[in-house]
């Protein structure tokens, strides 16, 4: 079943990045008591994701963050290491957090998973309002579109 607006997100164990290393952060923690702009994509360094997803939210997280988002968060079926060097790379800094779903449990959960013959188990492109970690927005792209997922669609929904 996929995910829906009034769903709770699943609980799942997501990696993050911190300073002295790979750490993890239980997804009802990370979602508690805040509005979170989740994104989701395919996978790190591919080319849609890296040339306009992850850096359109990082572009506009001032604008969502004034809209009331208080943390802007990317997801992938990745490593933490992966999506660490991966925010490195896109120099993300403070304005996203890389969250890695390394086995793919998040993205099963939610309904948002799907396989690529010989590249594996990957996340469907996805963009989603979270408060408290309830789904008050969503937006799935079909196949390998990009447009509904972007932040500015989502700054059009705020």
């Amino acid at each position: 079943m996929t995910i829906e607006v009034g769903s709770k997100l699943p609980e799942a164990k997501l990696g993050v990045m911190r300073a002295d290393g790979p750490g993890a952060v239980q997804a009802s923690e990370f979602f508690k008591g805040r509005k979170v702009a989740l994104f989701g994509v395919p996978g790190a360094f591919t080319p849609t994701c890296s040339a306009k997803h992850l850096p359109g939210f990082k572009e506009k997280a001032a604008e969502l963050k004034a809209k009331g988002i208080d943390e802007i968060a990317c997801v992938s079926v990745n490593d933490v290491f992966v999506m660490g060097a991966w925010g490195k790379q896109q120099d993300v800094g403070d304005n996203v957090t890389m969250l890695a779903d390394g086995e793919g449990k998040f993205a099963k959960d939610m309904g948002l998973d799907f396989t690529i013959p010989g590249l594996g188990l990957r996340n469907k492109r996805f963009s989603l309002v979270a408060d408290d970690g309830v789904v008050t927005q969503l937006n799935v792209e079909d196949g390998g579109d990009f447009k509904v997922s972007s932040a500015e669609h989502m700054l059009g929904q705020l």
